[in-house]
This record gives structure tokens, C-alpha cells and sequence, in this order.
């Protein structure tokens, strides 16, 4: 019965809507035929926008201004009403009066235009009796008309999968919808400016690919029609940032989307933004330090303070992360010391004895890995740099000194969450293409997320890679910290959704 009831009240609400379109077509209709077709205009005046004027009132006060915006609530009353108008960044209301407007156009203005047009005022600023910050309108004109009213005031816009999918609907009708998105590029702008500050070069590599490398991820495949030439979809930017390298850019980075095929969470989303860095001459240390100090640095810029709050938990940014080995961290958790486990054999019994999944082709190394993920990675909540990787996992970081089973890589975790990956870059060509091999052997064993071999870009490093640090940042992941944003999809403006038609 409750569903038949929803049913009922969508299917009324959708009449609703289809009357009220009429309604706003045949207005829009006797407007035409008044020779008043909004879409007509062209252009408009915006001096300023609603945040400046109430910023500023003293400064602003009974100066003329025009204003440009969308109405999203009105008073009508005999000949003076009021209207507010929502832009890009607030809102501010505005007196219309017919001694101001004149008859012809306060008429219109009462029984043609409605919630949802946009619209241009032009009047001086003043405070109302009851103090509110308002433009006095001396002239208004209607812009745009809008056809489909705004959701119900008291209602507005809840159900996520409309506003995932109608983000232009989301904007208007959410303000903290739109602030996410202002600081999402605010936080692009600062990490610009941090990286040119230490000399760094933004470039742009392919992300139509032969080799889809760089990363443990299935890619998706597409068809080159003019080559007739199947290509994929680029999964990482690596490796040809670090042919620029090779090239002797010597400090460069890029910020683009790449593709992944897989699956969708609350953390994941097949297209997304990653960034990734390459610095000739420092190793996975300096890399630390560089991220460190861009976190703290756009924490303080783009919320104020370098500690945050996140879901409800207190982050704190200003600390030094603390650093600790996978290994380390295992044996915090469980007791277990994956050091002195020197087989897969024995990896493989203590796996099964704690019932961890793994599959046949794991090695010692994707055993710590599994450790890690099930037993630490959730309780890393403060910002903490896990560091020493198993070669197993990492097929293009350097080994450690006096260490071959484990490489200079770390990984930084805040909130249980992966935020960046990093490595000391391998640059010895030889044992990178023996770890090719290896990674080819995967592939052909079964794994869709392997690596293959790519011998341009051995060929490049053949002619000699300085030592490098080198790093990968999901972007989303940062601004969802940063805007408090609880899944990816609230800080992606389009993200991808299953097709209406195949649900």
C-alpha cells in the first residue's frame, strides 16, 4: 500500500509539473506576442555580484548597481513586491515598485514572470525597515524564462540520484552543493600555484594509448578508426611523465582524467582527476616532504585552519605525519611479523590460518598487501605515511638499500582513505624490463590488472633517467577531504551513472 502511495504522489507531482509547464508556455507566448521574447536578448549589465554588496553595504549604500540572477522567491503584493534573486555566489532581495518600474512593466513583472527566471535589477542599495540588505529597483527586465518550476521550497532536492544526475537542478536548489564545486577549484588554483612556486612545469601527455601502463587497473578499449588500431583508454600518467624526465624537464607534473574499469563506490568512479609529479634527484623522501607540506598548505587556504574536520572526526594537518613500515604496521595490528616470513609458502599458511582470501598466483609480497588492507588500513584516521613496499606490488620503484624484497614507495592514508602513491622511480632499465617480464607473465596467467612490457619507453630509459621521486594523487579523494564530501560523487559534477534506460 505504501508503494502504490508514492506511486500515486509521483505520478501527481508529475501532472503537477506538466500543468505548470503549460502555464509558463503560454506566458512565455503572450510575451512573444507582445514583442517582449526574453530570448531575444542578447546581453545584459551584472556590475556586481549579491556577496559584494552585503560584504560592503557602507560602500555600496544608495550607489546604483545592476544585478543579474535567478528568481528563487517572491512577494507579490498591490504595487510594491519583492523579489529575491539567487547568483552565482548568494542572494539578495530586491524592492519592485510600479512607481519605479512603471504599470506596463510591473504588470508583467506580476502576472508573466515567475520563481526560476532569470532576470537583470538595476536600482540603488538600501537597507529595509527591517534591516535587510536590498536594491531598490529602478528598472527590471526578464532575460530568460524559465519553463519548469524550481522542487517545492519545503522539499527542495533530496533523492541523490536526481541530484547526481541533474546537477544543474543541484546547483541552483543547493547552495552547499555549489560552494563544494567553487572549493573544489580553488583547491586546483592552489595547488598550481604551489607547484609553480617550486618550479614546476604543467604538461599534457596522451590519453588515447597503446600500453595502458603505470598502474595495477583494467582499462578500457577502444577503436582507432583512422590508424584502424586498437587503443585504450590511459589508466596513469606515468609513464610518459617520466619520458619527459628522461627528456630533462627535470621537474614536471599533470593533472588529468584518467579511465578505469571498474567498479563504482562511495571512493570510486571509472573517469576521475589524478595528478601526478615527477622531480629529478630526490627519492621518495623529498617526496614525503612535498606532500606534507601541500596538504597543510591547502588545508590553511582552503578551509582556514590545518585542522579540519571530516565526517565528524577532528584531522589535524599541522602535525608531522608519522611515518611507518607496511611490516611495522601489520605487526602493530596483529602480532604478526611478516619479516622474519621469508616464503610464500609460509605467507600462504599464516593466510589461511587468519582466513585471508588470496589467490594462487600471490606471491609473499601480494600476501602483506592483503594483511595490510584487511587488519590497518581503516584505522589509519590521522594522516600517517606507510612506507616500504613489497617489491611484489611495486613493479616501478626502486628496491631498498640492502632490502631487495622491498622498494622506496610509500602510500599516505588519512581517514582510513589511500590519498596519494609514491615512489623512489626505478630507472634501472635492465630490472625494469626483468619486472616487465614478470608482470607480463601475469597478465598471461589471468590478471586483466597487469602491466605489460613497453618497450618505448625501456628504450628511453636506456638512454639514462636521473634518480627521481615521483608521485600519484586522486584529486577527488583531496577535495572530498577538504569539503567534508562523504562520497566521490558529491564532488564530481558529472559523475557516471548507470543509463535510465538500462535500470
Amino acid at each position: 500500500m505504501a508503494d502504490e502511495n508514492i506511486r500515486n504522489n509521483a505520478v501527481e507531482e508529475e501532472i503537477d509539473v506538466n500543468e505548470q509547464r503549460q502555464i509558463r508556455l503560454e506566458k512565455l507566448r503572450a510575451l512573444q506576442q507582445e514583442g517582449k521574447d526574453p530570448f531575444e536578448i542578447t546581453t545584459a549589465e551584472q556590475s556586481i555580484e549579491s556577496v559584494e554588496i552585503k560584504a560592503n553595504f557602507e560602500k555600496y549604500e544608495n550607489e546604483t548597481v545592476s544585478v543579474c540572477g535567478r528568481i528563487v522567491a517572491r512577494r507579490i503584493m498591490g504595487k510594491a513586491s519583492f523579489m529575491t534573486i539567487q547568483d552565482k555566489l548568494g542572494r539578495i532581495q530586491s524592492y519592485v515598485s510600479i512607481n519605479d518600474v512603471g504599470e506596463e512593466t510591473y504588470k508583467a513583472f506580476k502576472k508573466s514572470w515567475d520563481i526560476g527566471d532569470i532576470v537583470e535589477v538595476k536600482g540603488f542599495v538600501f537597507k529595509t525597515r527591517t534591516e535587510e540588505i536590498s536594491v531598490h529597483a529602478q528598472s527590471i527586465r526578464l532575460l530568460s524564462k524559465s519553463l519548469i518550476p524550481l522542487p517545492e521550497k519545503f522539499h527542495g532536492l533530496k533523492d541523490t540520484d536526481t541530484r547526481y544526475r541533474q546537477r544543474y537542478l543541484d546547483l541552483i536548489v543547493n547552495p552547499e552543493v555549489k560552494d563544494t564545486f567553487i572549493k573544489r577549484s580553488m583547491i586546483l588554483s592552489e595547488i598550481r600555484k604551489f607547484l609553480d612556486e617550486r618550479g614546476f612545469m604543467e604538461v599534457e601527455t596522451p590519453m588515447l594509448v597503446d600500453n595502458a601502463g603505470g598502474a595495477a587497473a583494467r582499462p578500457f578499449n577502444t577503436h582507432y578508426n583512422a590508424l584502424d588500431e586498437d587503443v585504450k583508454l590511459r589508466i596513469s600518467l606515468e609513464l610518459y611523465l617520466k619520458r619527459l624526465i628522461i627528456g630533462g624537464l627535470e621537474k614536471v607534473y599533470e593533472i588529468g582524467r584518467v579511465f578505469r574499469n571498474e567498479g563504482v563506490d562511495t571512493r570510486h568512479n571509472p573517469e576521475f582527476t589524478l595528478m601526478e609529479l615527477y622531480q629529478a634527484y630526490t627519492d621518495y623522501n623529498g617526496m614525503m616532504e612535498l606532500t606534507e607540506t601541500m596538504f597543510r598548505h591547502l588545508a590553511e587556504k582552503v578551509c582556514g585552519s590545518a585542522v579540519i574536520s571530516y565526517n565528524g572526526t577532528v584531522i589535524d594537518l599541522s602535525k608531522p605525519f608519522k611515518r611507518i613500515t607496511m611490516i611495522d604496521a601489520i605487526k602493530e595490528e596483529t602480532g604478526i611479523d611478516f619479516s622474519v616470513i621469508k616464503t610464500d609458502e609460509e605467507a600462504k599458511k599464516i593466510a589461511d590460518e587468519k582466513h585471508i582470501e588470496y589467490e594462487k598466483h600471490h606471491k609473499r609480497g601480494d600476501i602483506i598487501n592483503l594483511f595490510f588492507e584487511e587488519y590497518c588500513e581503516e584505522k589509519m584516521i590521522q594522516p600517517t605515511f606507510v612506507m616500504d613496499h613489497p617489491i611484489e606490488i611495486s613493479p616501478l620503484t626502486k628496491k631498498k638499500p640492502g632490502n631487495p624484497d622491498l622498494v622506496e614507495r610509500f602510500e599516505l592514508y588519512i581517514y582510513g582513505r589511500e590519498m596519494c602513491n609514491a615512489y623512489s622511480e626505478l630507472n634501472d632499465p635492465i630490472d625494469q624490463r626483468e619486472r616487465f617480464k614478470a608482470q607480463d607473465a601475469l597478465a598471461d596467467a589471468g590478471d586483466e590488472e597487469a602491466n605489460h612490457t613497453d618497450e618505448d619507453f625501456l628504450h628511453a630509459m636506456e638512454l639514462g633517467m636521473p634518480p627521481t621521486g615521483g608521485i600519484g594523487y586522486g584529486i577527488d579523494r583531496l577535495v572530498m577531504l577538504l569539503t567534508d564530501s562523504y562520497s566521490i560523487r558529491d564532488v564530481l559534477l558529472f559523475p557516471t551513472m548507470k543509463s535510465l534506460d538500462k535500470e
